[in-house]
């Protein structure tokens, strides 16, 4: 079977609204794409900054958690294949339409301020490349003309979309590869001092242990993206057959490219430049240690560009997809489950996915001056973590729910791991006293989330009633 087909769906599989069009090769780029994402690009000198040349041990640290995790997302979505993700498995464990519209509203928020993050860092690296100096007017232009091109793809269709993944993702994976390949190079010209790969040094002062916890909470962000992909199971053949090995087969890319670039690092640069913010950032520097006569400053803002280009795309994907899926359940006003009828996407809730990051896009980079960008990653693994521990114990929730069909199943005591690394991860012995922001910025975000609520609850009430009204107007109650 091609990897894009545009039948409706083969025997056996359940029907959808959504056209059935991601094989296994597009689906394993959808999700090594989504995971590279930025996160690696920004996060390698932050993380040696807080474990000092120890930095592969947070990312190996996040790559377990993430895996652990991974296990019980894929017994989800081999069991209910719908868009929705989280917000859906989360319903149907526990049936409260609060915590499912709020774990609905903390994931979309964690990939719309993504996607609007990756959009202005896409100005910044166009004007780095050109060599231009664009005040905040300019780029804003440039976040928001690039943010609606990104809505356009997602609009003509996820066959489209996939399709520029796949040339997203090979070019910021030779980026990474790139800085690995020098580093193996590095190794053979006498460059490379692996002693430093050994030495633990924790700047914050702290025990070995929390400061890889604090670093992994960090890292943790690098790997999120693998809960994605569950939000395109109807668009994709034989979810229950080809998600299990290939979820499992992205995590392990990403987590050897993860470990392979940050041995790299610290190998080729003393961890205090890597941490210097008056230098060039960690992974230029790398390959200007590694390579000296390679122009990477020219080139790495065009690398940089197509990675959080990718970013962007899938994040808005999922965004989309998880508004329709939650709509098309009722937690959210149906209207944003319509569907296209010609292009078969979720065009309600891409115009409304896209909408939301204007208004983000425009904050950050108008509001400059503000600590909240250099915490949005950071935030967004706090909220995510915190989903996932809620994932996980829906897991052990849902084992007395029989679909009636084969499915993937966890070791049982995966899903109980998961649930105690990811809560642990999300308290804030998990983050340095610079980081304990996040947490005003989540509460905002989920304080917003709580508003919305009652405003679709109350909406939603007065519905019900103009209902019963229209059908019995002789029984309301008038005293």
């Amino acid at each position: 079977m091609s990897d894009v087909d545009t039948t409706e769906h083969a025997a056996g599989e359940e029907a959808t609204d959504l056209k059935r069009v991601m094989g296994p090769k597009l689906l394993l780029l959808f999700i090594v794409g989504d995971i590279l994402g930025t996160g690696v690009y920004a996060l390698t000198g932050a993380v040696a900054g807080e474990v000092g040349g120890a930095a592969w041990a947070p990312f190996i640290a996040a790559f377990l958690v993430a895996t652990i995790t991974a296990f019980s997302y894929l017994e989800l979505v081999t069991k209910y294949p719908k868009a929705g993700g989280a917000a859906t498995f989360i319903h149907k464990a526990f049936g409260l339409h609060f915590l499912t519209f709020m774990v609905a509203f903390a994931v979309m928020c964690s990939g719309i301020t993504s996607a609007s993050t990756a959009s202005n860092a896409f100005a910044g690296f166009l004007s780095d490349g050109l060599g231009l100096d664009w005040g905040g007017n300019q780029l804003l232009i440039v976040a928001l003309a690039f943010m609606l091109v990104i809505a356009l793809i997602n609009f003509r269709g996820v066959g489209e979309s996939v399709k520029a993944n796949v040339v997203l993702t090979c070019i910021e994976l030779s980026g990474l590869l790139l800085i690995i390949f020098i580093g193996l190079y590095a190794v053979t010209q006498g460059k490379a001092d692996f002693s430093r790969v050994m030495v633990f040094e924790s700047a914050s002062d702290k025990n070995t242990f929390f400061a890889i916890t604090m670093a992994t909470s960090l890292a943790f962000f690098a790997m999120v993206g693998f809960e994605d992909s569950v939000n395109m199971a109807e668009e994709t053949h034989e979810p229950s057959k080809i998600f299990p090995r290939v979820m499992l087969t992205g995590l392990g890319i990403t987590g050897v490219i993860y470990v392979l670039v940050s041995i790299t690092a610290v190998a080729l640069v003393p961890v205090g430049d890597l941490t210097d913010p008056e230098k060039a950032s960690a992974l230029t520097q790398v390959v200007a240690a590694g390579a000296p006569g390679l122009p990477f400053d020219k080139i790495f803002p065009f690398i940089g560009m197509f990675a959080v280009a990718n970013s962007a795309l899938i994040n808005m994907l999922m965004a989309s997809r998880l508004v329709y899926g939650m709509a098309r359940q009722e937690v959210l006003p149906p209207g944003l489950g319509l569907v296209h009828r010609s292009r078969q996407t979720p065009w309600v809730a891409i115009i409304f996915t896209t909408l939301i990051s204007f208004a983000l896009i425009t904050y950050v980079v108008l509001d400059s001056e503000s600590k909240v960008v250099s915490l949005l990653g950071g935030t967004t693994s706090l909220l995510l973590l915190a989903v996932f521990t809620i994932v996980n114990i829906a897991v052990l929730v849902l084992r007395r729910d029989d679909v009636g069909r084969e499915h993937f199943r966890a070791p049982t005591f995966l899903p109980i791991i998961g649930a105690i690394f990811c809560a642990f991860l999300v308290g804030p012995w998990a983050r340095s006293e610079e980081q304990q922001q996040q947490y005003v910025i989540a509460g905002g975000l989920l304080a917003l989330g709580v508003i919305l609520w009652a405003v679709t609850w109350f909406l939603n009430r007065a519905l019900y009633a103009k209902k019963t009204y229209m059908r019995d107007p002789e029984h309301i109650d008038h005293d």
